[in-house]
């Protein structure tokens, strides 16, 4: 069953806008121009097909294009540069939905734990999740274990890294993780209730595969990954490995020239939900309305619908907001965002030293009551 690619054309005319969907059917497959094209299964199957053009505004166009699956491979990078390889070198052209079809859904099952999964293992069944980040960078592998007990002592659900924090000399992945993970196991035994812990995954490609193993075995629960960085790739490897079984952030750092021009690249539900949960993250971590990022109330709500939607690829995933997190702003937010999420806390409850807990605390009553008002 062929997947198909809905993009955003801006185009004067419907006969132009038919004219780049049929440039970008053949950019986005065979390269090379119609009249070479050789018949048979190349000119039937792989070229991509045009479904459907029409006008969407007075500047813009919506372009429905299939591909077969046999272009895509079985690898992400590939599955990827088919929606949106050469292409998005152009000007007035953006991704804005895509539909797997069965057998790319079976190649690409998507988020392991998801919504379901990652409740279950938080022990937080309804409700917002609490994040605190444990940052800033420069700070030792101690001092960093200490505000994660800090928080887990709180009641923080998941107690996540900074993705600015490393393999840094002041505080090494592996003894940063061993630290971390041995003050959460702490938390837990004096208040018999866990932390999820998500430690930040360095990037050198010969330590990878051995630094996830050894942040499993160390007591992480799950890992955080920079797929703009690192590759949607290595967020599929890891989502897919059965031995390994731990659930998967990604974070949005190197992304934003995907999203920020309004006119190529992808919206930011497409890269911040669709993509996210195609690669097999279970919980994707964008910038928050209201904080340092500009991004407004539609665009955080359209990356959290896709982000939950049952319609989208796999199993529903978490969003997570993050920047210009706080206490006084938790009920706003979670009658914006509902239930189905993770808040990222940063430098607002670093404010409070020693107190981070009181902070959680309140941040945990403040949920809880917007939950009760929604019945």
């Amino acid at each position: 069953m062929r997947f198909a690619v809905t993009y955003r054309i801006f185009a004067a005319t419907e006969a132009e806008a038919r004219q780049r969907a049929a440039e970008i059917a053949l950019e986005q497959t065979v390269e090379v121009p119609r009249d070479v094209v050789p018949d048979g299964y190349i000119a039937d199957e792989i070229i991509g097909r045009i479904e459907e053009v029409g006008r969407e505004s007075e500047a813009t166009f919506r372009a429905v294009i299939s591909y077969s699956p046999d272009s895509a491979g079985f690898e992400i990078a590939q599955f990827f540069n088919v929606i949106f390889g050469n292409s998005s070198i152009q000007r007035g052209l953006k991704v804005i939905d895509i539909a797997l079809g069965a057998t790319m859904q079976a190649r690409h099952p998507g988020p392991r734990f998801g919504i379901e999964g990652i409740r279950r293992l938080a022990g937080r069944p309804t409700g917002g999740m609490i994040a605190p980040v444990l940052k800033p960078q420069g700070l030792g592998a101690d001092a960093l274990a200490r505000i994660a007990y800090l928080c887990a002592k709180g009641g923080a659900d998941i107690v996540k890294e900074d993705h600015g924090i490393m393999n840094q000399p002041m505080a090494p992945f592996r003894e940063r993780v061993e630290k971390t993970a041995a003050a959460l196991a702490r938390a837990e035994r004096e208040t018999g209730r866990r932390a999820l812990y998500f430690p930040s995954l360095p990037g050198d490609p010969q330590d990878m595969d051995a630094n996830v193993r050894f942040a499993r075995d160390a007591g992480a629960d799950g890992i955080l990954i920079m797929p703009g960085l690192l590759g949607f790739g290595i967020v599929a490897r890891i989502a897919a490995d059965e031995r390994l079984a731990m659930p998967v952030m990604t974070h949005p750092s190197f992304l934003g020239p995907y999203v920020l021009s309004p006119d190529t690249g992808f919206t930011h539900a497409m890269m911040f939900g669709t993509l996210q949960r195609i690669a097999g993250s279970d919980i994707s971590v964008f910038p928050n309305v209201g904080g340092r990022f500009g991004f407004t109330v539609a665009e955080c709500q359209s990356i959290a619908d896709a982000c939950r939607s049952t319609s989208g690829p796999g199993r529903a995933m978490l969003p997570s907001p993050g920047g210009g997190m706080s206490v006084e702003r938790a009920g706003d937010m979670a009658r914006m965002y509902g239930s189905d999420v993770v808040y990222l806390l940063g430098g607002s409850l670093l404010r409070l030293g020693d107190d981070i807990g009181t902070g959680i605390t309140a941040m945990r009553q403040a949920l809880d009551e917007v939950e009760r008002e929604q019945g």
